[in-house]
């Protein structure tokens, strides 16, 4: 038995056994997230930790609230600004780390952006 990919549907459904090793690519993550129409798509949730993919489109603007969970973002690509306690530009490669409950949102979105975001604990809600 493949113990790699022990529950594809894992990514599926949220809270399912998940595999000990999990291989994810950001081309598929990205496919499934614009096919669903969303611009969030949650691909792994255990206890201490969710993933998932945001994108966000140039010119938008980002909805997003503070969450209750510590969160680092990881920019696969695009460009845009980002205001927490900082305004700053990010671009592919930025890594961003976001304190539970601080106000932050990406802004002047000028490349559609492609983000990994990563909760620790799992994102509750």
């Amino acid at each position: 038995m493949d113990r790699r990919l022990y529950n594809r549907a894992a990514r599926d459904f949220p809270g399912s056994r998940i595999a000990m090793a999990e291989l994810f690519e950001v081309a598929k993550l990205t496919e499934r997230q614009s096919s669903l129409s969303k611009a969030y798509l949650e691909f792994l949730r255990v206890p201490a930790l969710s993933a998932g993919i945001y994108v966000l489109p140039a010119g938008a603007a980002d909805p997003q609230k503070p969450h209750s969970e510590d969160e680092l973002y990881y920019v696969v690509r695009g460009r845009a600004r980002f205001l927490a306690t900082e305004d700053f530009e990010v671009r592919a490669g930025s890594l961003i780390f976001v304190k539970a409950n601080e106000e932050h949102r990406f802004h002047s979105i000028t490349e559609e952006l492609v983000v990994l975001v990563f909760f620790a604990p799992a994102e509750s809600g």
